[in-house]
């Protein structure tokens, strides 16, 4: 059974900080790119940020470079997203998601997901 699940989420003011986690099992975790995805309140889910299954290039959306980090820890098999100076538009609910086309394909290349973790920032 694979499983994917996030954590980490929570609420914090303009400005504040937090990293979010995802534990995948079931799978073979180097084998995997895995992404960040978002979907704010009545939008749509949007690409966030991805790590290839080596560690070796990250990607992220325009709206969070600079600010967000995106890492891999293979012997925990765990995904981070270090979100610092956090906006209020980066509210959202933030998925976790495994693809084996490393970066490459668009969201329906995602294979597993996890339910989310809601992140909610204030003015």
């Amino acid at each position: 059974q694979v499983q994917v699940v996030e954590s980490g989420g929570g609420l914090v003011q303009a400005g504040g900080s937090l990293r979010l986690s995802c534990t995948a099992s079931g799978l073979t975790f180097v084998r995997y790119a895995m992404g960040w995805f978002r979907q704010p309140p009545g939008k749509e889910r949007e690409g966030v940020s991805c790590i290839r299954r080596s560690g070796s290039s990250t990607y992220y959306a325009d709206s969070v470079k600079g600010r967000f980090t995106i890492s891999r820890d293979g012997a925990k098999n765990t995904l981070y997203l270090q979100m610092d100076s956090l906006k209020p538009e980066d509210t959202g609910m933030y998925y976790c998601a495994a693809s084996l086309s490393d970066c490459s394909g668009s969201q329906e290349r995602y294979k597993y997901w996890g339910q989310g973790t809601q992140v909610t920032v204030s003015s």
